[in-house]
């Protein structure tokens, strides 16, 4: 069954969008915390989008982006995609490791400087996936998040080959994390599984009509 996104009402969306917030603000703490330095967030926007015009969204298809990537078991199936500009990924290293800014270069990244952006995406990933575990009282168990550097089209493509089997559409939540006034995070995309999101809603007390 390929279940699509867009026929959620208004209701579920608001739903959803209270979790993001939650998720965001833990989100903006943990990275708070990481960094050493006060972490702005704006109020979460939720869509729901044909995968197919993801990577419109992030920039384009040619963007050099950092993906990480992780599946959360249990209770509710879900995918999460964490995507950013290899310039913001950059910026976030230097920032997480004590470094000028300008420090490390896209095309050198050390072992340990993947090593911070992997613990980055799997704090951020960690965060929603707590808000969403307290909101709904359901379990869910991230995986090892895996790492990858490339176009976003072809990170998107490789995603696509495991998810699109199942669904047609994505639930984005995008919030801008900031610090000093520049947007230093990403696209978070929250990809459950058949089945999951009605479950996930139900916990929630509204349900797919």
């Amino acid at each position: 069954m390929v279940f699509d996104f867009s026929e959620l009402s208004g209701l579920e969306l608001d739903a959803l969008r209270e979790i993001g917030n939650i998720g965001a603000g833990n989100a903006a703490t943990a990275l708070a915390q990481m960094l050493g330095a006060k972490i702005d967030m704006s109020v979460p926007k939720v869509s729901i989008l044909p995968f197919s015009e993801v990577p419109d969204l992030i920039g384009s298809a040619d963007l050099h982006v950092v993906g990480i990537y992780l599946n959360a078991s249990g209770s509710a199936p879900a995918n999460i995609l964490f995507i950013l500009p290899i310039a913001k990924a950059c910026f976030l290293v230097d920032m997480l490791m004590g470094m000028p800014l300008g420090e490390t270069k896209a095309d050198n990244f050390s072992d340990m400087q993947l090593s911070a952006l992997m613990e980055l995406g799997n704090i951020i990933s960690a965060t929603y996936l707590n808000a969403l575990a307290m909101f709904t009282n359901l379990d869910f168990r991230p995986s090892v998040p895996a790492l990858g550097i490339d176009m976003a089209g072809a990170i998107l493509d490789a995603v696509l080959a495991v998810f699109g089997t199942v669904a047609d559409h994505v639930l984005v939540l995008e919030t801008e994390f900031t610090k000093d006034d520049e947007d230093i995070v990403g696209h978070f995309f929250l990809l459950p599984e058949p089945g999951s999101l009605d479950t996930i809603l139900s916990s929630l007390g509204v349900s797919i009509g």
